[in-house]
């Protein structure tokens, strides 16, 4: 008997590529939001509240929920779900065009080093921030609603009731450049954040991967447990940029004049473990939903692999 030929393997484009990089970073963020919303509210209270104002973290969820019920958890999460797409598509897309700019310089066809995923993950928050500066403002603005610095700008609670209304305050504050507010910080935040995020993904990957198999055949298990090292590892870095990003974001305008302003008066104020504040729910966030944030990606992939 013949044997027939192996079916030949159809060739994927780079377009093809960039879009599946696109829509599975889009389905990976959103079940990062979905996961890891409530962490992420509790985090920015600490980080934005006059000391005094919560005892901890678990006290940030006693009161949410004492005033706003069990719904409260995910308020301001709108923003987010509607930002997420474009920001984690944009931050798969940028991961893959970067390590393809990084591998196109190097020496070598073989894969990259760490020192060179880092470098992608860095280099991937560069466009990234355009869309995240703006998304996280209005996140920030509406999870700290109930904050008396954020109140007392002179704002009523029923402009903070939806996404719109607040857009119309950033805008209405100080054009686009109150929209974009944060967006340094921001980068300072993400830029460093995303070397260690991906770095540390692949890094971790390739330790669970069997000798003589391909990390792309991971389980399930795996995968979770690559994703949810990664989220760790960037917010351990992340932190004290995050603490000047949301102060900036969600202060009346002019009260900083940049990142250096507010960490240089945010230590003057409250000390150097100011710039620690929210940690605890930070890393608590970090594995559960980047765990999802990978699976989302990883299972979309395979999934999109079937039809482009």
């Amino acid at each position: 008997m013949v044997e027939a030929d192996p079916p030949i393997a159809k060739p994927v484009s780079a377009t093809a590529e960039n879009v599946k990089a696109f829509i599975a970073g889009g389905f990976g963020g959103v079940c990062a939001v979905l996961v890891g919303h409530p962490f992420d509210l509790t985090k920015t209270r600490l980080q934005t509240a006059p000391t005094g104002t919560y005892t901890g973290a678990i006290d940030v969820v006693k009161k949410t929920l004492a005033r706003d019920g069990v719904f409260g958890v995910y308020r301001g999460i709108v923003p987010p779900l509607f930002g997420v797409t474009p920001i984690f598509a944009v931050s798969f897309w940028a991961y893959d065009a970067s390590k393809k700019l990084i591998l196109s310089f190097s020496n070598n066809d073989g894969p990259l080093s760490t020192t060179q995923l880092a470098a992608a993950g860095f280099l991937s928050a560069v466009p990234t921030t355009v869309v995240t500066a703006p998304v996280e403002r209005a996140k920030v603005l509406l999870q700290a609603l109930s904050l008396p610095q954020v109140q007392g700008q002179g704002l009523s609670e029923q402009m903070y009731k939806g996404v719109t209304g607040v857009l119309r305050h950033m805008y209405n504050e100080g054009g686009v450049r109150s929209i974009f507010k944060g967006s340094g910080a921001t980068l300072a935040r993400d830029g460093p954040g995303s070397a260690a995020y991906f770095a540390a993904y692949e890094v971790t990957k390739k330790a669970l991967t069997p000798a003589g198999a391909s990390p792309s055949d991971l389980n399930l298990g795996s995968i979770i447990c690559a994703g949810g090292v990664a989220g760790v590892a960037m917010w351990a870095l992340a932190i004290p940029p995050d603490v000047l990003k949301s102060r900036i974001q969600s202060a009346p305008k002019d009260t900083y004049s940049g990142i250096l302003d507010c960490a240089r008066k945010t230590i003057a104020q409250d000390g150097v473990a100011a710039l620690w504040k929210g940690f605890g729910p930070a890393m608590a966030r970090a594995f559960p939903a980047n765990a999802a944030t990978f699976l989302g990606v990883e299972a979309s992939r395979k999934f999109l692999d079937k039809f482009m």
